[in-house]
């Protein structure tokens, strides 16, 4: 198991930039973030990338220096720093099964990552019980996990479109059983397996945080 470093907060020094380390500047608690750590993870990366945590509450000002946007994740890499974490998925998604119906399928999942994303979060706010359009969005998620026979995840097998889901979709079924007391894979037997088969996966439990600590903190935050 990885030894994860401190989480660094605006009292922090920076670290050494451009001397010919890849560095991925994230943060534990999210999403986004646990987008680039999972694959990192999956592909078995840990020594060439480094992890630099930061406190999104408190983040160092010399960060905004290394990437104006001032958010997280970014890449530090061949002396350039890269950001948006869809769009990179997005790369590497066609480069590595261009023309499929796979990847044209891969494609629209992706495109609709953000809008499903925008419903469940609206349906987390919401007063009362869970918003149709909450419920439709994971519906939409059951069916496309039962596209492909080949394995239990959107494309069959274990993908980038999964990591692009994987953080949010594990975030959701938290928030909404504390939250809303509403199992998010209740009746939903593809997304049961998938999150059953998610747990298999080093990768993805590895970047697995304490449900409580990010329960108490979206609480915190309002959500």
């Amino acid at each position: 198991m990885e030894a994860l470093p401190p989480t660094l907060t605006s009292a922090c020094e920076q670290p050494l930039l451009y001397d010919g380390t890849t560095r991925l500047y994230m943060s534990y608690v999210c999403p986004y973030a646990q987008r680039a750590w999972i694959t990192r993870n999956y592909k078995g990366l840990q020594e060439e990338i480094k992890l630099v945590p930061m406190d999104l509450a408190d983040k160092p000002a010399w960060y905004k220096k290394v990437y104006p946007k001032y958010q997280v994740p970014a890449m530090e890499h061949n002396k350039k720093i890269i950001g948006e974490s869809l769009d990179l998925i997005r790369l590497v998604i066609q480069l590595v099964i261009s023309g499929s119906s796979k990847q044209r399928f891969a494609v629209e999942l992706l495109g609709y990552s953000d809008a499903f994303n925008r419903a469940l979060l609206d349906g987390l706010r919401s007063k009362g019980p869970v918003t149709a359009e909450a419920v439709a969005a994971l519906d939409k998620i059951d069916s496309s996990l039962s596209k492909f026979d080949d394995g239990p995840f959107f494309l069959g097998q274990f993908s980038l479109v999964d990591i692009a889901y994987v953080p949010f979709i594990d975030g959701f079924q938290m928030f909404f059983a504390g939250i809303k007391n509403y199992d998010i894979t209740r009746g939903r037997v593809h997304m049961q397996t998938f999150t059953e088969e998610l747990n298999k996966i080093d990768a993805y439990t590895q970047m697995k945080q304490d449900p409580q600590m990010l329960l108490a903190l979206t609480k915190k935050f309002g959500v």
